[in-house]
């Protein structure tokens, strides 16, 4: 970063000051891949969209083609850019999305974070709604209902993430409602991951075969990259010397736990996936795959250029956001209704490379399960619960649709234990959830003991590091078909997932949106009278 002196403002303005990157070795940790970690140079062009009641956008996804050393032969633009254009809303806005699909194959984009309350026909995931097919376009319209924070949208179909189609997605407070640090001089949106040089389409058919995409090729960060003393490296972000910024940071890779830093800067932690927190000042951050978080960086340094540093590199002492303990909810006081408790697994079926949960592995339907389970055919699609709450002996696998049910208004406890010698990370959609603990070792009813029943912090994604446990808790008040899944791409597409059916049996428009009119239908249902609607 570049800073300038309030005496310079105007020259500072002319010239832009920056942040760079930094080339940073590979940790040593056992469990991580040795493949080479960058930070990555973006360009940060602000995003306008209209804030209001209303906020509407328009999307084209497109393959643009690149031959660069770090891009992949094909990517997926959404309006001409990587990453895509930054939606921007305050909380309880309707948000209007008209997704066109220019590429070659169906596509869905998820909105990972927002909860789509009582509408998981929005949702974006194959369970929930039918592809947009190549040249067709669908209109997205759902409500940011009593959310804020920093989430991002993605492609859920084939390995689409892999090559693009993301972008972030900022829920602001009201106006009226008080938020716990000042307004910052300028927010920043920062989107990295790890990066595949092969395209969505060579990655897929990897998987298709029974093999295993391997290690990414790199870091990026907002879609581009360089080293230390490029000479071509373009600017990053424009400070002010003296002034805070705000970054919003989400890990949309397919794979790698990235640890962030500022060069010379600390960082102090407001955010986290929707939940004010504590606010303490960190050196450097963890972030796994799937997260979001906020965080303030100060330019109280001398003014020059200083790096961006993104690395694979991840300390388990770097990240420990805690909770704003006034929005505390009392959920430690709530009996538990119900606990499933899931074990991940890496197995093969066929000969080929599966991955599961408590011996099922995911595969997606040709009709939506929240299609089916409306029209009343169900059991010609899955079967509920074929999945147990407690994991099976040994790693076979069943492949089929993996649909759980789930009691509405039910307090759940999921146990998420991890075996493996990999982090895990995952993500519910639909919810947020209370992650009360994370050890090593195996879990057991004692661990209760050393949950956090007063202040644990509220969020949609969870890792669990290798041969650990983490516990959650959510009450299950949203009546959809919703998506819990590895964020782990290659894992969650060869079925490391499953679907929670939360049915409310009153058939009201008070728990749940009847089948949007415009939807699209698709599978067995197509020709289907529509059922009534909920009244």
């Amino acid at each position: 970063m570049r800073t300038k002196g309030r005496k310079t403002k105007k020259k500072a303005e002319k010239r832009g000051t920056t942040y760079r990157d930094e080339a940073t070795n590979l940790g040593d940790m056992p469990i991580l891949l040795p493949i080479k970690a960058y930070s990555f140079i973006p360009i940060y062009i602000k995003q306008k969209t209209k804030r209001g009641p209303y906020s509407r956008v328009r999307m084209e996804g497109h393959v643009w083609h690149h031959c660069t050393s770090w891009r992949p032969p094909a990517g997926i633009l959404i309006n001409g850019q990587f990453p895509g254009p930054a939606i921007n809303c305050t909380s309880n806005n309707n948000i209007v999305v008209n997704v066109f699909n220019q590429l070659d194959e169906p596509l869905l984009l998820t909105w990972a974070g927002i909860q789509q309350r009582k509408n998981s026909w929005q949702d974006g995931t194959p369970g929930a709604m039918c592809p947009i097919l190549p040249g067709k376009n669908y209109t997205y319209r759902f409500q940011v209902k009593d959310q804020i924070g920093t989430n991002f949208y993605f492609p859920t179909t084939a390995l689409h993430r892999a090559s693009g189609g993301i972008g972030m997605l900022k829920v602001h407070s009201r106006p009226l409602i008080p938020v716990p640090f000042d307004n910052p001089a300028e927010e920043y949106p920062v989107l990295l991951g790890d990066w595949y040089n092969k395209g969505h389409k060579s990655l897929k058919n990897i998987l298709d075969s029974g093999r295993s995409i391997g290690r990414p090729d790199g870091i990026q960060i907002n879609g581009q990259s360089s080293k230390v003393g490029d000479a071509n490296a373009k600017p990053l972000f424009t400070f002010e010397a003296g002034k805070t910024y705000r970054f919003r940071v989400c890990n949309v890779g397919l794979r790698l736990s990235v640890n962030f830093r500022v060069q010379g800067h600390t960082m102090k932690v407001v955010e986290v996936e929707g939940s004010h927190t504590v606010q303490n000042v960190y050196d450097s951050l963890d972030l796994h795959v799937g997260q979001c978080m906020s965080v303030l960086v100060t330019a109280d340094q001398t003014p020059k250029d200083y790096y961006f540093v993104a690395s694979s590199r991840w300390n388990l002492t770097a990240s420990a956001a805690r909770p704003n303990p006034q929005g505390s909810y009392k959920y430690g006081k709530i009996n538990i209704t119900r606990t499933i408790k899931l074990v991940n697994t890496r197995s093969s079926s066929n000969g080929k490379l599966r991955f599961g949960i408590n011996g099922v592995s995911h595969v997606d339907a040709e009709t939506p399960l929240k299609l089916a389970e409306y029209y009343g055919v169900a059991d010609k699609v899955f079967t509920y619960s074929l999945m147990k709450d407690e994991p099976q002996e040994g790693d076979k696998v069943e492949v089929a649709p993996n649909v759980v049910n789930g009691t509405y208004r039910n307090f759940v406890e999921i146990i998420f234990e991890n075996h493996e010698k990999t982090i895990q990370t995952w993500h519910l959609d639909g919810f947020s959830f209370f992650a009360v603990a994370i050890e090593p070792g195996r879990w057991s009813p004692e661990k209760r003991k050393n949950y956090n029943l007063l202040d644990a912090l509220s969020r949609n994604t969870v890792q669990v590091y290798p041969n650990s446990w983490a516990a959650v808790m959510t009450t299950l008040d949203n009546a959809g078909m919703w998506n819990l899944r590895s964020e782990m791409r290659e894992r969650a597409y060869l079925g490391q997932q499953f679907y929670l059916s939360v049915v409310s049996e009153a058939r009201s428009l008070r728990d749940e949106y009847s089948l949007p009119e415009t939807q699209e239908l698709c599978g067995i249902v197509k020709s289907l009278p529509k059922p009534a609607p909920y009244t």
